[in-house]
């Protein structure tokens, strides 16, 4: 059985996301989700708890029950540390994907396998533009899948990324 390793900050989940993981799924039996930043919530570039963001990719993900897991992954602060860390939280995972020169490279030097995909419409899809679009009330919900559109609002998430505009 072969296992996969995403990890993304989600702030919020988006289609990009979705597509990769999509991908992923295509080749790996396990999606391993792994959160980044979990212990960061209620700031201008991460707005939302762990929770809120597991919860959106709970809901966009609906159709793959069994096939994934969800870890959160605070950071360290540490490079030469971080895949360690990484590991100690992550079950066993065959290869990583990612978009990340410096994530691949971490991974690549500690000797995994490492999957880079297309970026899919990087301008549009990327939290730090949907979260851009939201504060200027432009259109964005195009950009994200159901399941994120149903908890964004459950939470009050466009009002949350509103409230902390200001530094």
């Amino acid at each position: 059985m072969t296992s996969a390793l995403i990890i993304g900050r989600f702030q919020p989940f988006h289609r990009g996301h979705l597509r990769l993981i999509k991908e992923a799924a295509k080749e790996a039996d396990h999606i391993l989700i792994g959160i980044g930043s979990s212990q960061l919530s209620r700031t201008k570039d991460n707005p939302f708890t762990s929770e809120e963001r597991r919860e959106t990719i709970i809901a966009s993900l609906k159709d793959m029950p069994g096939k994934l897991s969800l870890y959160d992954i605070p950071d360290i602060g540490n490079n030469d540390l971080w895949v360690a860390h990484v590991e100690k939280i992550v079950p066993k995972y065959d290869v990583v994907y990612t978009n990340g020169v410096l994530e691949r490279s971490l991974f690549a030097k500690a000797g995994y396998q490492v999957h880079a995909t297309g970026l899919f419409n990087r301008d549009k899809y990327s939290g730090t533009e949907i979260r851009r679009r939201i504060r200027s009330n432009e259109k964005w919900r195009h950009l994200v899948p159901e399941g994120t559109l149903k908890i964004l609002k459950k939470i009050k998430g466009t009002e949350t990324i509103k409230s902390l505009n200001n530094p």
